[in-house]
């Protein structure tokens, strides 16, 4: 007997799911924030040793589509969570023992550490896109902008509760420490992972027996294999533009990063202390956009102001004027009011970051069938790319424009402008998602040769 679907997950479940966010975030904060400072304080090496293992990490989640079609392959979820969890366990003690190495013999301990945030990047891809993929497909769409929220925050409280706890354990500092340290905050993240994901994905036998009858009619049908997968999914028209909207949008969202600290204290002479607080102003605002988002979304009164496609256009907009309002007010410093233009900012981009992840949960089984893991593993790797050039370029064009311009408020001014403007281009693509196609042009001129199951191919069907 075929078992009938599961039920959406309650409250309990999505707290669950957020769990393992939580336990990935624990990782990820001391890999790329704390063994960052002892690299560069405490052994003195280059800063762009750190920062390019960073972008290494970013860099390797590229791989995310291949990981997310071995789970539809197989399909469940979990194993590929608990797998992509143990790796990222792996490579981050492996991190902390190439940092320790590196007061000993820098060129060993560096090549150690390539390895170390190569698994750190298979980890959080192999993990991350089963995971958004289980919470997508498993949460109802009435709770879809609570959910994201929900495990957006846990994720931050991994970053907060590591960060303060092993804080109070590294001292007084030592390598043969640092590497306890990230041994027993990544054993207890793996044990969470597997107590938090135990029958999320319901009885065993029942899941495999599902997930093999419809996998085997999908492969029938496609011919199987990653790159054919891959090229169903980029041949439908919403999947594409989705992953060129991600890619656009959080290259705004992650430009302003590393230059909105030294644009506080270069042009409003803000102390040190004075703009790390500014970066707390801006996190508060992008709290309050996610927490105002997903009361909205959740309730029947706030849904009536719009669907999260309609939100992430909003909040690319709202980003956009937020920018472009901090860029002229570098011209009125220091009497412009930074803290509350910084706010704004936050609140815009909390709006957008839930609504964009609520969307993409809700497209990523808009499609030819059991492809949901490549779809979120296409938009995980889109993310990820402009994730990791987006805090260079950002910098790399506040130096260059300063060199041409001379001028620091103007340097800073164009690129927050530059910001503004990709965001408005992001805005756009987001509409151009759920645009209606023109109509099929008929067999002979049809661009696609995979036919979205029940659909004329080239179609992914309304949303």
């Amino acid at each position: 007997m075929t078992p009938g679907p599961l039920p959406p997950l309650g409250w309990l479940g999505i707290f669950r799911l957020g769990l393992v966010q939580t336990a990935l975030g624990a990782i990820i904060v001391l890999t790329t924030s704390t063994l960052n400072r002892v690299m560069v304080v405490e052994f003195l090496l280059p800063a762009m040793l750190p920062g390019a293992l960073v972008a290494l990490h970013h860099l390797v989640q590229i791989s995310r589509p291949r990981w997310g079609y071995g789970s539809d392959v197989g399909g469940r979820r979990t194993p590929w969570i608990i797998g992509g969890m143990g790796l990222l366990a792996i490579g981050g003690v492996l991190a902390s023992s190439a940092t320790a190495w590196m007061a000993t013999h820098v060129l060993g301990g560096t090549l150690l550490a390539v390895l170390a945030f190569t698994l750190i990047g298979v980890g959080v891809g192999a993990c991350g896109t089963s995971l958004l993929v289980l919470l997508a497909k498993r949460v109802s769409e009435r709770l879809r902008a609570a959910a994201a929220t929900t495990v957006w925050l846990m994720m931050i409280v991994g970053f907060i509760i590591t960060a303060t706890t092993a804080g109070h354990f590294l001292d007084p500092f030592s390598p043969e420490r640092l590497v306890l340290v990230t041994a027993v905050v990544a054993a207890i993240a793996f044990v969470v992972t597997l107590v938090a994901i135990q029958g999320i994905e319901g009885p065993t036998a029942a899941v495999l027996t599902a997930g093999a009858e419809t996998n085997a009619k999908a492969h029938a049908a496609s011919g199987g294999g990653f790159r054919e997968a891959l090229a169903q999914v980029w041949s439908e028209p919403k999947a594409r533009r989705f992953a060129v909207f991600v890619f656009f949008s959080m290259l705004a969202y992650s430009a302003q990063d590393l230059i909105l600290e030294p644009f506080a204290g270069t042009v409003f002479g803000l102390t040190p202390g004075e703009s790390t607080k500014l970066a707390g102003v801006q996190n508060g605002g992008v709290l309050g956009g996610m927490i105002l988002l997903a009361v909205m979304g959740s309730s029947t009164w706030g849904r009536r102001f719009g669907t999260l496609q309609d939100w992430t256009v909003r909040g690319c907009i709202a980003s956009a004027i937020a920018l472009t309002t901090l860029a002229a007010g570098g011209f009125y410093a220091p009497d412009w009011p930074l803290h509350l233009t910084v706010f704004f900012l936050g609140l815009a981009n909390g709006l957008f970051a839930v609504a964009a992840i609520g969307s993409m949960m809700g497209l990523v089984d808009t499609g030819q069938a059991q492809r949901e893991g490549v779809r979120m593993g296409l938009w995980g790797a889109a993310q990820a790319l402009a994730f990791g050039l987006g805090g260079f370029l950002g910098t790399v064009a506040v130096d260059l424009a300063r060199v041409l311009l001379d001028s620091p408020v103007l340097a800073y001014a164009s690129v927050f402008t530059g910001e503004a403007l990709m965001f408005l281009v992001s805005a756009v693509l987001a509409v151009r998602v759920t645009r209606p196609l023109p109509p099929h042009p008929g067999p002979a001129n049809d661009r696609s040769p995979y036919p979205a199951a029940g659909e004329p191919a080239g179609d992914t069907g309304g949303h």
